[in-house]
């Protein structure tokens, strides 16, 4: 029988207009090009990442999905929608501004068939100095006044910008227009979903030269003009081996931690655990084994591992199911 461990996968690189190279700042192999997303841990027919660690190598998180489901994932584990694991983890690269885009609710009827909605957070990791992200809507806005704007190319009126330094967490429920901006590194823990609806994108070609399509009409109907319940915060006021809340969702709970000496903690049977490495290095102890982690790795720790313990001086992201 296959003892449960810290299972870590090889990152699926995506190439995107905005991307850059900054990501081979945690050591990881980027392919050539402009690299603006590591799909980190992923079961999703865009990207399903392969374990790279220990006696499960080589097989892919829906392979494990089906090999060892609740043991590993948790009772909370799983999708209830398509049954696959519930979320994606992502690092970006914004070396440019990435698209004005929002994201739909689970329940909304122009869905692609077998897509989710999409609910997300981000931690940013770092970030240049004046660098800002598009959080939300300015007040007052509504829809006809967002789409006589998107008509007359004045899109950037009616969005909020927002200046973002490292450590800043963003809760970006589906429905909240935004937009990461050039100069950002981040962490993203959302939805296992890859479905985005574009307001604007500045009229750039994409990779192939071409105009990137709009979705106007989608993202019109799937705007939460009253708010969906986003909310930011900054993090630094935590204590050495304490837990701040950072994100709570139907989704996800992700809670930020500064390991600073012998941290002994347990998984439960309800969720797996997401370990992201902000920051700093380690190791994660467990009853028959120990991994030496680093900035820009994650791990999926199964639901069935029980006790384990962080040790060294990081910061680390905690997500689980709620």
């Amino acid at each position: 029988m296959t003892q449960p461990y810290p299972l870590q996968f090889k990152p699926e690189m995506k190439e995107r207009i905005w991307g850059g190279r900054a990501l081979e700042q945690f050591g990881l192999e980027l392919p050539e090009g402009a690299i603006g997303e590591g799909w980190m841990i992923g079961d999703h027919p865009n990207g399903t990442t392969k374990v790279v660690n220990g006696e499960l190598a080589g097989l892919g998180l829906d392979e494990i999905r089906e090999r060892y489901g609740r043991d590993f994932f948790g009772t909370k584990g799983f999708s209830e929608r398509n049954g696959r694991f519930p979320l994606l983890i992502k690092l970006l690269d914004c070396n440019d501004d990435l698209s004005v885009q929002v994201h739909p609710t689970d329940s909304y009827e122009g869905l692609p068939e077998g897509e989710l909605g999409k609910t997300e957070m981000w931690y940013i990791l770092d970030a240049k100095p004046g660098a800002k992200i598009i959080y939300g809507l300015k007040d007052g806005i509504d829809r006809p006044t967002l789409a006589a704007a998107i008509e007359a190319g004045r899109v950037m009126d009616c969005l909020q910008e927002v200046p973002v330094e490292a450590g800043d967490a963003f809760y970006i429920p589906a429905g909240t227009v935004h937009a990461l901006c050039a100069g950002v590194v981040v962490a993203e823990i959302q939805q296992n979903s890859d479905t985005t609806y574009r307001v604007y994108d500045y009229d750039r070609p994409g990779l192939d030269g071409k105009l990137r399509e709009l979705h106007v009409e989608d993202s019109l109907n799937v705007i939460a003009y009253e708010g969906a319940g986003a909310t930011r915060m900054k993090t630094d006021g935590i204590g050495d081996n304490e837990w701040l809340k950072i994100a709570e969702s139907p989704y996800f709970i992700v809670e930020k931690g500064n390991v600073r000496a012998s941290w002994p903690l347990s998984t439960t049977a309800d969720s797996f655990v997401i370990v992201v490495i902000a920051d700093g290095n380690g190791v994660i102890k467990w009853n028959n084994g120990e991994q030496t982690v680093k900035a820009g790795e994650c791990f999926l720790l199964p639901a069935n591992l029980g006790e384990y313990e962080l040790n060294g001086h990081m910061t680390i992201l905690r997500s689980v199911a709620p």
